[in-house]
């Protein structure tokens, strides 16, 4: 059975995460192809679009939206994934993944390109919540005191009457 961590990447925010497919939730995934746009439903991010944008397999060769099938073959690269070469015109024959998703998978990378329609009601809710707790946050500071700044000479007896605790004998 096929066992797949999708890393799925939200190009608004810039931030990624990690979702683990195995067995039966994993098999909608074999044989799709690098470029293709598939319904979220089947990561469980139903309403969401994603684009398949890459991979690799489990030896770590990376997928190529340019090799045809779900192959592993050895091709010359001058540049793009796999390879990158450290001087112009430089060439290098290279293992690399055909664009098809297969079960040696192990990684698929993921852009989000469509999220779910809001409708008006959550839109007004989330609009809502801002200036609520923006209203808070004002009547927070000015309840509430401002600390007062203290010359150095201020502070430095604050802190020897703290390091000095006061001594009391007691009788005997």
């Amino acid at each position: 059975m096929a066992k797949f961590k999708i890393v799925l990447s939200d190009p608004e925010t810039g931030q990624s995460q990690i979702v683990e497919l195995e067995g039966p939730r994993a098999v909608p995934l074999v044989g799709r192809r690098l470029g293709e746009t598939i319904d979220g439903a089947a990561l469980g991010f139903g309403g969401y679009k994603v684009k398949i944008t890459g991979g690799s397999d489990k030896d770590g060769f990376p997928m190529r939206p340019d090799i045809h099938g779900g192959v592993k073959t050895r091709v010359v690269l001058a540049q793009g994934v796999g390879f990158h070469p450290a001087s112009k015109g430089q060439r290098r024959r290279k293992t690399v993944r055909g664009n098809v998703i297969t079960e040696e998978a192990v990684q698929i990378n993921m852009k989000i390109v469509e999220k779910p329609k809001k409708t008006e009601k959550e839109k007004q809710q989330r609009k809502a919540e801002p200036e609520a707790e923006e209203k808070e946050k004002k009547t927070e500071t000015t309840e509430g005191e401002k600390p007062k700044k203290r010359s150095k000479a201020a502070s430095k007896e604050a802190e020897e009457q703290v390091e000095k605790p006061e001594v009391t004998e007691t009788g005997g």
